[in-house]
């Protein structure tokens, strides 16, 4: 009677064993086997973290064994159970591995097929093809599209975390609870002594210093020291948590009507501002996108202001970037004067802290927001959608999305909802990050998300003339990385154009992101369908891209560039100003944020800038495994956190 040697493996996250019964049946080309109750006796099985083994024999020959039936019946109450994988021995001694990598729930009876990767059109069997249909048919019950904001890129039919397939969710729905970890911030900072003064303002700069009594972190203690000096303005522009906006100018708009004799006593090639400009000294950085954005009022006690400044920037002969003019609304005009470094040393500082504050803002809302979270949950739903697990590109794409889904409802579920944390000290808070987005999407274009094209776009691509970019130059290197690994992949299970154009999956996969991500756009250059190799390369590049390296180079370094308060204030309490030689350092203060709000910022970078407990390993592991080159991946991740100034 030929016997197979049957191994289960459970997962080793909390309550991911059962005792509920689990029954097995092997489905073979030629026949299906009998039911097993898979029990040993005097043996708890499928325990956590466990490892059973067991001897399934079968009266007749079952031919190659296709697919493995498992089906979960209560024993008391049903419980959930995290199945990793099945390994099948087979009579002739031959290794099968049905991975699983998810949570069986209730009464449920699951089908799964061995791991090996397979395109659509290398199924032959009607069983094995049918096994694809009715998954996909699942998922897509499961993944529905829904609008969260109108304008906004569609995002999963779920209202909160709990209502999500069991699948994507947290293990552990605490870990990432905003409230929870808002309120463990500020207790590990040592900040709620200050929230009784709620809306009282600080006594001068040094009073900020009372919030960073437990800060160990050196770049955070480094910008505290020197975030007045224009050297340091300028190279947050370059390597700072928001150094996506920075282009050379090689126009002065007609709004910004900066002249040589303004800046001169900055300019120290002896070339007028217009030669500057043509040799490709001066850069610019303009905030329109804020300009006339809803501010803050959902605290009638406090009013709150935003701007949306230009910034001109000159290289200077050590080639590094500083600021040299700074107009602090768009409309020129007497009220709205240019301020600049000569002018009185508060005059110059507060127009400073307006570009930081509103950097800030297009940092959370757009770069962070909107061009990763949002665009990554795109890619992550129309994966679910439109690829089976079997396929090569799902099991390409699946650890880069791990969770993405997960933390974007819950942010939607408490953070960024109406009256959410958000709201609390953000002046865009209120509706005004809602009325970003929606102005931010016509920006948000499929080059914009190819790492080279945007750098070129933006004039930035020469060492020579900026050479302290690391933010080009690490993220240049993680992006030909995963480019040359995804090429890799691409090579082995498509050898020709033509199997591109006939993958009907990944064609589906690829109009999903199309039409609801990109809401049907024909302007945001995304393809409706990919015909090439080539050029599904670097569209799985962007999508690797997006989702992991771009949005750790833009988060985690949140708390070192933006927890000292004046350097990112979230919020302004006074107008800016309208004329030169009126502001005192008692204005400065009065502007930046009250003492509570202060203290909900930091909770909020600091908790936003933290790791999961196992993610720095992991992505680390997969990194190796995926055949990257772990030291540029690291380095990119670490581009911000670690890069010397």
């Amino acid at each position: 009677m030929p016997s197979y040697s049957v191994t289960v493996a459970t997962g080793s996250q909390w309550f991911a064993g059962t005792d509920d019964y689990i029954y097995l049946s092997l489905v073979g080309s030629a026949q299906t086997s009998e039911r097993h109750l898979l029990d040993k006796a005097f043996y708890n099985d499928f325990e956590r973290g466990a490892i059973d083994t067991y001897d399934v024999s079968v009266t007749e020959e079952l031919g190659d064994i296709q697919l493995i039936k498992i089906e979960k019946r209560k024993y008391w109450f049903p419980d959930d159970w995290y199945l990793k994988y099945i390994t099948v021995k087979t009579p002739n001694g031959d290794y099968l591995e049905f991975p699983c990598y998810r949570w069986i729930t209730d009464e449920k009876e699951v089908m799964l097929r061995d791991g090996q990767a397979k395109l659509f059109g290398d199924d032959k069997t009607h069983i094995l093809k049918n096994h694809r249909r009715k998954e996909l048919e699942e998922r897509q019950k499961l993944y529905r599209w829904a609008e969260w904001h109108p304008g906004f890129p569609l995002n999963i039919d779920a209202k909160s975390h709990k209502e999500l397939p069991r699948n994507i969710q947290f293990d552990s729905e605490k870990g990432v609870d905003f409230i929870l970890n808002y309120t463990k911030a500020m207790e590990n900072l040592y900040v709620n002594r200050f929230m009784h003064m709620f809306q009282s303002s600080w006594s001068d700069f040094a009073d900020f210093e009372k919030i960073f009594v437990r800060i160990s972190n050196t770049i955070s203690e480094y910008v505290m020291h020197h975030w007045q000096e224009d050297f340091m303005f300028g190279y947050q522009f370059l390597n700072g948590c928001n150094p996506v906006l920075i282009k050379k100018c090689t126009e002065l708009p007609k709004k910004f009507p900066v002249t040589t004799e303004m800046v001169e006593c900055s300019l120290e090639r002896n070339l007028t501002l217009e030669e500057e400009i043509k040799q490709g000294n001066i850069f610019i950085v303009d905030y329109e996108l804020l300009d006339g954005v809803e501010v803050n009022k959902t605290d009638p006690c406090t009013i709150q202001y935003l701007a949306a400044p230009i910034c001109l920037l000159y290289r200077n002969l050590e080639k590094k970037i500083v600021p040299i003019a700074i107009q602090i609304s768009q409309e020129p005009k007497p009220d709205n004067p240019i301020f600049l470094p000569s002018d009185a040393k508060y005059d110059w500082l507060l127009a400073k802290i307006w570009v930081r504050s509103s950097d800030f803002h297009i940092h959370q809302t757009v770069t962070h927001l909107l061009r990763t979270h949002l665009v990554s949950e795109v890619f992550a739903v129309a994966m679910f959608r439109q690829l089976p697990a079997v396929h090569p590109l799902f099991k390409l794409l699946i650890p880069h999305v791990r969770f993405t889904i997960a933390i974007n409802t819950k942010a939607r579920e408490q953070l960024i909802c109406e009256y959410g944390l958000f709201d609390k000290a953000n002046a865009t808070g209120g509706g005004g990050h809602v009325e970003m987005v929606q102005r931010a999407i016509n920006y948000l274009t499929y080059s914009s998300l190819c790492f080279p094209e945007e750098i070129k776009a933006r004039h930035m691509e020469s060492y020579e003339d900026i050479p302290y970019y690391y933010y080009r130059d690490d993220g240049l290197k993680v992006w030909d990385a995963i480019k040359s690994f995804v090429t890799d992949v691409i090579n082995i299970y498509y050898k020709s154009d033509e199997m591109v154009c006939e993958d009907v999956e990944l064609q589906a996969f690829v109009k999903d992101i199309y039409v609801y991500g990109m809401r049907g756009n024909k302007s945001s250059g995304f393809p409706k369908t990919i015909k090439t190799r080539e050029k599904l390369s670097e569209y799985l590049t962007v999508v690797i891209f997006t989702t992991s390296a771009q949005h750790a180079a833009v988060n985690f370094g949140q708390y070192d560039w933006c927890s000292w308060i004046p350097n990112a204030p979230p919020t302004m309490r006074c107008p800016p100003p309208t004329e030169k030689g009126s502001v005192t350092i008692e204005y400065i203060i009065e502007s930046l944020p009250d003492r509570g709000r202060s203290c909900w910022h930091l909770g909020a970078v600091w908790a936003l800038s933290q790791f999961q407990e196992n993610e720095v390993s992991e992505k680390l592991q997969q990194s190796a495994s995926w055949g990257l080159h772990t030291p540029h991946l690291q380095c990119f991740w670490g581009c911000i956190r670690m890069n010397t100034l």
